[in-house]
Formats: C-alpha cells, structure tokens, sequence
C-alpha cells in the first residue's frame, strides 16, 4: 500500500499550466492549513506580546535559510543539474553530493554562529525587547528555530532534484506537511511546553518537509553524501551565479527585519498584525505568482539552454499573461472583502474587532502589491533562466532600500500631519482606533514592491521584446473583469447584510462568499463578452480530462 502510494506521487507532470494548476492546488491547500494555523494562533494568543514574539523569532531563522539556501536554490541548481544530467546519472550524483556537502556546512556553520550571538542579536534586532522579560523569550525561541534552516534547506536541496524529473506531487506535499507540523505544535506542544512548544512545532514541519522527499530521492539513486568535493570549481560557479540572488533576498530579508523591529516600538500586536496581513496576502501570492513561476521556470532554462529564444518568450508571456489573469481580480476582492477575510479566518478567541480592523486595512494596502509582487517572481526566474542575475539584484536591492526608507519617512509623516493620517484612517475605516502608526508598515512593504517591479519593466523592452504588446490586452481586460467583480461585490456585501446577519461565522462566511461569487460571476460575463483568450483557455482546459493516462495534462495542452 504504501509503496503504490509513491508510486503514484512519484509520477511526472508535463506541461506549464497542468504543473502550475497542481502547484496552484497545492499552495491553496497549503494556503488553507496556513490559515488554519493562523487562526489558531490569533485564537489563542490575539494581537498580543506573545504573538509578536513568536513572529519576531522567527525573522532570524528566516533570515539565515534565506542568507544560506538561496545559494543552491532552485533557480540556481536546475539548470546545473539538467546540464549534469545530459552527462549521465553518474556525473550528476557525483556534482548534487558536492553541492550537499558544501551546503550542509555552510548552513550549520551559519545556524551554530547565529545560535551563540543570539544574545548580542536580541537587543539589536528587537529594540522593543531590549531590557525586558520579553527579550529572554525571544532568545530562547529563536535558538530553537535556529534547526529549521537545516531541515528546511536540504529539503529545498533535493526539491531541485524532484522539480527536475517532474516529480510535482511529492514537491508540492512538502509545504502542506510543513504547516500540519506547526499545527501540531499549537495544539499539542504550546499546552505543555509554552512558547518554546511552538518552536518545536516548526522543527517537526521542517523534518515532516524533508521526510516526504527521501524515499523518491532514494528511488533515483541520488540520495546525496557527505564527501569532500574533487573539484570546487563547478561549486564556485553555482556560488557565483548565487550570490546576486542571495543578497537581493537577504536584502529584502533585512528590510522586514528592520520594519519588525519598528513594529517592536509600536503598539503591542503590531508584529502580529502585520504578520498575518502579510500571511493573508500570500495566499493570492503563493497560489498565482510562485506557482507559475515555479512551473515555468525548468521549461524557461531548457529553452534557453536550447538556444531558442522565441521558445523563450513564447512561455514567459503565457505565463505572465495567466498571472495578469488571475491577479487583478485576487487584488480587488482582497481589498472589498477584507474585513469579511480577516474576521473568518482569523476572528475568534482573543483576536478581537480592534485586531480584526487593524489587519483588514493593513491587508488593503498589501492588496495592491498582489499585481507586481506575482510579476516580480516570474521576471525574475526569467532573468535567472537568462543567466542574468545583475538586474535581479539590482530590483532586489531597490526593492529593499525603498521599503526601509519608505518606512522611515512615513512614520515621521503619521505623526507630524494629521491631515495625512486621518486621509488614510478614514480611507481604511480605521479612524477611530490607536495604533493605526502600524499602517505605515504594509505602506513601506507596498512601496518597496513597486519600485523592484519597476526597475526589472525599465529592462524588460530590451531582454523580453514585444513585452507591453503581449500582455496590454491581457491587463486591460483582466482589470476591467476585476473593477466589475469588486463593484458588485462591494454592493451585494451591503445587501446582504441584514438578510444573512453578521453574528455568526456561518453567516460572514456565506456573506462573503455569495458576494465573491456573483462579483465573479459578473466579472467572468465580461470577460466572455471581450472573447478573453485566457478565459477561453482556462474554459477548454476544465472541460478537457484532466488526468490521462497517469500523466497531468499532455505536452499539446501547454498552451
């Protein structure tokens, strides 16, 4: 039984949009449970202390797998290891154990190194902590965090593996088997541990996400080892194609450090508010923008390894016209139910109508990142697949120093004009509540988002010709469906309101829902009567059979 359970999961997915609609499926699981951990979370602790804590620990984890991972990434490593592969398995195995083994070091090294000056971190990072009984807690969390990289890396490590030979199921299991590890933590661990239970929630998520790939890996006879590496020079090259990715993703790292270290000098919540603003918006994110770019990516660098660049372009604008499709519509539902979002999945228990408010207006405003966000990630795997990781860095970097500087000129802003303030307050519905200072945050993260998405368009008429000539109907079209959509949802969320009641969760949740649904059902008509190609796509690819064969989709439904 167990051994056809693998069997089925190890089968190959070929095709961009069938991979990408079972990674679009599987970041909306992984989504779900996310949010079911959130909710758990704000149930039990609200927009609190503890919360920022748990949130606030977890930035230095983050910060090291982002530092150290990114450098065999998977952007990085694939098209490394599809030239190894055309070599022979042998040539491959021997390049992925090198990898392991230069990795494995670099990323304990790092864990073991952040682990001791943890002490020296806390007060620096955390300057809200600082002094106080909180900043022991901090400590000891992040300490117990400071495992996850490892886990987490590897498992990434041997995700390239897997993304290679289009083993998609089993890749896009690891991150639901992730979330149900930490919510283990809260249900079974926190009871009996406290806070430091939740960090041994992540560990389990994070041994859970590298346990799934093993027996795949092991299949193929490339399960890596440690060995001392008989030429580094192969390694070298892979470091310096990394190290733009790395900083850009550090940089942008360090720029949300910095705006949680702000948060720690606001209101109490405020980390937490932003956190799950944050994690709420991911979910159009995860589930649009990293699934087709994930998808596209392996058939992207295999064009241009090919040498064929109209092959090239011909995959990366029906990818970027999918993600145009899908996210204009995300954004503006995002920002018209917001109230409705946050108070299903997150208003219970402790989290109140305060905490509820303050993370409706702050999703709004991360609501309008949605757009260049899911862009950003695919112009930048294309710039990857392109062997060009300047520009990349250079958005990367922008995009980082746009945010902290945003966030420093903003908050100086709330509080010297009032006019401004209350303009946002107002515009938010939030004006009757403290610790709207907190916005200032999602308005620095919108900020910076813009200016990286910018930077790569201001390249993109020379690397991808042809690019606002491609995709202009396509937004057009897909912001028009989405202005209509937000319109009769905005005016059925008010009709609906005295017939369905807002006391309960049965009643917000279907209020919300036959709202989105007729919005979309309007927004839909008009795409069909603008004979939207994407939509007329999207329409032949339901009513097609999905699964044939043992294999997602066929190489002629690509596009």
């Amino acid at each position: 039984m167990v051994r056809l359970l693998f069997s089925w999961l190890e089968r190959d997915v070929i095709g961009v949009h069938a991979a990408a609609y079972l990674l679009g499926f599987s970041a909306l699981l992984s989504q779900v449970l996310g949010l079911l951990r959130d909710r758990l979370l704000a149930s039990t602790f609200g927009a609190s202390t503890s919360l920022d804590i748990y949130y606030a620990a977890f930035r230095v984890q983050d910060f090291v797998f982002l530092s150290i991972a990114s450098l065999v990434s998977l952007s990085v490593l694939i098209p490394f290891l599809s030239e190894r592969e055309a070599k022979g398995e042998r040539e491959m195995k021997g390049f992925l154990d090198s990898v392991f083994s230069v990795f494995f070091a670099l990323i304990a090294l790092a864990s073991a190194a952040a682990y001791l000056a943890m002490p020296v971190l806390v007060p620096v990072l955390f300057p809200g902590f600082a002094g106080t009984e909180h900043e022991e807690a901090v400590l000891g969390l992040s300490r117990i965090l400071l495992l996850s990289p490892v886990l987490l890396g590897v498992s990434n490590l041997l995700a390239s593996v897997l993304q290679l030979r289009r083993k998609y199921f089993i890749y896009a299991l690891s991150p639901l088997l992730y979330n149900l590890g930490i919510i283990t933590g809260i249900l079974l661990f926190y009871p009996r541990f406290g806070l430091s239970g939740l960090g041994y929630g992540v560990l389990l998520g994070g041994l859970l996400h590298l346990s799934i790939q093993l027996p795949a890996i092991a299949s193929m006879r490339l399960l890596p080892r440690l060995r001392i590496p008989e030429s580094f020079e192969t390694i070298w090259r892979v470091m310096a194609l990394s190290l733009p990715r790395t900083l850009a993703l550090s940089a942008n790292h360090l720029a949300l450090m910095g705006l949680t270290a702000a948060a720690t000098l606001m209101n109490a919540g405020s980390i937490a508010i932003l956190a799950f603003s944050l994690n709420l918006q991911s979910v159009a994110v995860s589930i649009i923008g990293a699934s087709y770019s994930v998808a596209a990516f392996p058939v992207l660098a295999a064009s241009v390894s090919h040498g064929d660049r109209s092959e090239f372009l011909k995959h990366l604008y029906a990818a970027a016209r999918h993600i145009i499709f899908w996210s204009f519509p995300a954004a503006v539902l995002f920002i018209v139910l917001r109230a409705h979002i946050v108070r299903v999945v997150l208003g219970s228990g402790s989290f109140d109508w305060n905490d509820t408010r303050l993370t409706a207006a702050c999703l709004a405003l991360l609501a309008l990142a949605i757009v260049p966000q899911n862009l950003t990630l695919l112009f930048m795997r294309a710039y990857y697949a392109l062997g060009n990781t300047r520009i990349p860095l250079l958005a990367g970097l922008l995009s980082a120093v746009s945010t902290v500087a945003a966030a420093g000129a903003i908050a100086p802003l709330f509080a010297r004009l009032p006019e401004l303030r209350y303009f946002i307050e107002s515009l938010l519905r939030v004006e009757d509540l403290s610790g709207t200072i907190v916005l200032t945050l999602p308005l620095a993260l919108l900020a910076g988002s813009l200016v990286g998405f910018l930077t790569l368009l201001a390249f993109a008429p020379k690397d991808f010709p042809g690019l606002s000539r491609a995709l202009g109907m396509t937004a057009l079209h897909s912001f028009s469906a989405a202005i209509v959509m937000g319109f009769v949802s905005y005016r059925l969320l008010s009709e609906l309101g005295d017939f369905f009641g807002l006391e309960t969760l049965l009643a917000l949740t279907l209020q919300g829902a036959v709202s989105a649904l007729v919005g979309v059902a309007a927004g839909v008509l008009l795409l069909l009567l603008f004979r939207n190609p994407e939509a007329e796509e999207i329409g032949k690819s339901i009513r097609r059979r999905f699964w044939k064969d043992g294999v997602v989709a066929s190489p002629e439904q690509m596009y």
